[in-house]
């Protein structure tokens, strides 16, 4: 089926763009924008839930199956509606076999309140004097003391950050 152009557009005026088929497969910008999900999350969820697997061609493109995106649906609901962690739905997923069932309860409140300090955490930036910036060139910057000091105070937040993260972790 095709789709007209939008009236307002010149630059498409006259072309038309074919609608994929259902079972065709999709690249990840068209996935994220479909799933609502930024295109930096799929990535790294392929890296938290190996049953994510995109077929990678040339250049590193990936290309969605329509299992891979009923897959990141349910996983987008689990974390994002029902409240679950990353580490619990990757339990639901070696309990079934590499599958989500369609039944699974929302997340017990324990669950819950790891999750939310899971996103509280991944969303509470360094404070401004922490934040880290690539000097150029960098052996002449490291001569300061002062970029030396603020580095390291960096490096002291990431790594609190990072046993923060640890002590979430059952």
């Amino acid at each position: 089926m095709l789709e007209p152009p939008a009236a307002n557009d010149d630059a498409e005026a006259g072309r038309l763009r074919p609608r994929k088929a259902a079972g065709a497969f999709r690249t990840i910008s068209e996935v994220a924008d479909e799933l609502h999900i930024p295109q930096h999350v799929l990535r790294f969820w392929e890296t938290k839930f190996p049953q994510v697997k995109p077929l990678k061609r040339g250049g590193g493109r990936r290309y969605y199956r329509p299992d891979d995106i009923s897959l990141l649906r349910r996983i987008s609901d689990l974390l994002y509606i029902q409240g679950y962690t990353i580490k619990g739905v990757q339990r639901l997923l070696r309990e079934g076999g590499g599958r989500l069932a369609d039944d699974i309860p929302p997340a017990t409140a324990d669950e819950r309140a790891a999750a939310e300090a899971e996103r509280n955490l991944a969303l509470t930036p360094p404070p401004p004097e922490l934040t880290l910036t690539i000097p150029d060139p960098p052996s002449a910057a490291l001569r300061r003391p002062s970029e030396v000091e603020r580095l390291r105070a960096a490096l002291l937040h990431t790594l609190a950050e990072l046993e923060a993260i640890r002590a979430l972790l059952p």
